[in-house]
């Protein structure tokens, strides 16, 4: 049966999709009978059920590849200076990166979370924290990325990427991480 199946639904889809051969002219109607199946049940635009299918695959494969784009993305982070929030000029080109992704993907926000190290009380380390999201908020800004696709939180101490006590560690906690969510 599924042999049948096989065989029978290409050959039933090409005659769906075929104009009726008839020897008399169309008619004046203008109406839905004088057009193919495919194109009467699709509506005043014309198209297809399989033009239909294929505009949603393409779409699917273009999300995809932005997905697959900010995972790598979101791997890099703005690195600052003990007790500071300037953003380092070696670091302009993973910014630069971040605002030509979000721009050309309208349906992307970016989450700038701030981080610092250990070093400083809690209160302190929200503000600093904060400080470094809004200095990359603002160049990302400059760089033509509209503040409605940009968020800002500052996680303070407590999303560590290193937990010694010692500045290699400090120095890996003191960033911004970029997250990506799709809308």
């Amino acid at each position: 049966m599924k042999k049948i199946a096989v065989v029978l639904f290409p050959i039933l889809l090409a005659a769906c999709a075929s104009e009726p051969k008839t020897g008399s002219q169309p008619s004046q109607s203008g109406g839905a009978a004088n057009k193919s199946p495919a194109v009467a049940h699709s509506g005043a635009s014309g198209i297809n059920q399989a033009e239909i299918e294929a505009r949603k695959l393409e779409e699917a494969r273009k999300l995809e590849k932005a997905r697959n784009e900010a995972r790598e993305l979101q791997k890099q982070s703005v690195y600052f200076d003990f007790d500071k929030y300037v953003v380092k000029p070696e670091h302009q080109n993973i910014v630069q990166r971040q605002a030509e992704f979000v721009k050309t993907h309208k349906n992307v926000t970016v989450t700038l979370e701030g981080n610092a190290d250990e070093r400083g009380s809690n209160e302190y380390n929200l503000a600093l924290g904060d400080k470094r999201a809004n200095a990359v908020r603002k160049d990302l800004e400059l760089l033509g990325v509209p503040a409605t696709q940009i968020r800002v939180v500052s996680m303070g101490e407590e999303n560590p990427r290193l937990s010694c006590h010692e500045e290699k560690c400090w120095k890996e906690n003191r960033r911004n991480d970029f997250i990506h969510k799709f809308d």
